[in-house]
């Protein structure tokens, strides 16, 4: 069974960090690039990154919004991806999302995902 458990959510004042984790398990589970993910309340699900699994040298990809403060990455020994979030603004609240896709290319939109997490909250207060 396919599985995406995130972890590291949490409160945290305006300009502070977290770090996100994201741990894959499963047979057989193929996933060339993961990606996060967030929802506010009363808002649509939007891309925040995304990085390559399956080929080194990849670039990673970000939303202009989180660019800059925003870092992730990846310890394939531990099937596991990061989200380092940093300078952190009241407009990042909101559950944050793992997800994984078998497209051999960065992927940026919902529907391109095959696996999801459960989600974990980030609520950043100001």
């Amino acid at each position: 069974q396919v599985q995406l458990v995130e972890s590291g959510g949490g409160l945290v004042q305006a300009g502070g960090s977290l770090r996100l984790s994201c741990a894959a398990s499963g047979r057989n589970f193929v996933r060339n690039v993961m990606g996060w993910f967030r929802q506010a309340p009363g808002k649509e699900r939007e891309f925040v990154a995304a990085i390559p699994i399956t080929w080194s040298g990849g670039s990673t990809y970000y939303a202009d919004s989180v660019k800059g403060r925003f870092t992730i990455s990846r310890d394939s020994a531990k099937k596991t991806v990061y989200l380092q979030m940093n300078s952190l603004k009241p407009e990042d609240t909101a559950v944050y999302y793992c997800a994984a896709t078998i497209l051999n290319r960065i992927a940026v939109r919902r529907d391109e995902y095959n696996y999801w997490g459960q989600g974990t909250q980030v609520t950043v207060s100001s």
